[in-house]
């Protein structure tokens, strides 16, 4: 999933994959590139954080936890665990999550540097 900046200045996200062009023997491998920091995460259920955009351009793997984030124009999607987040929404009016069920989130972010492509492309 990507979520990004529109050009009216509100949050948007499109389904995607991470491209793994390589490999062998069965695996499917990406690229690599540049990641300034990697931190890990857990918040405990039943929690939500109101209307923010995303800190800085990042990839959050979901480890554990379901959540439903939603966007000023009413539309969502839902992370669950083994899911990629490309979060790219880094000004305007952002986007709002809440946990779902009985689990915690927990989740890893990969800090990108300025300019570091992750590889994403949408699904048509």
């Amino acid at each position: 999933m990507r979520i990004w900046t529109n050009e009216a200045g509100d949050s948007s996200f499109e389904e995607g994959h991470l491209a793994l062009p390589g490999g062998h023997d069965g695996d499917a491998i990406g690229r690599t590139f540049p990641a300034s920091s990697i931190s890990f995460r857990e918040t405990r259920p039943d929690q939500a954080l109101e209307w923010h955009d995303a800190p800085t351009h990042q990839l959050v793997l979901t480890l554990g936890g379901t959540l439903v984030f939603t966007t000023r124009d009413g539309s969502s999607f839902v992370i669950r665990p083994g899911d990629v987040l490309l979060a790219e929404d880094t000004t305007g009016s952002g986007h709002v999550w809440k946990l779902i069920g009985d689990d915690p989130w927990r989740r890893a972010y990969v800090i990108l540097p300025e300019g570091a492509e992750a590889g994403f492309t949408a699904t048509r």
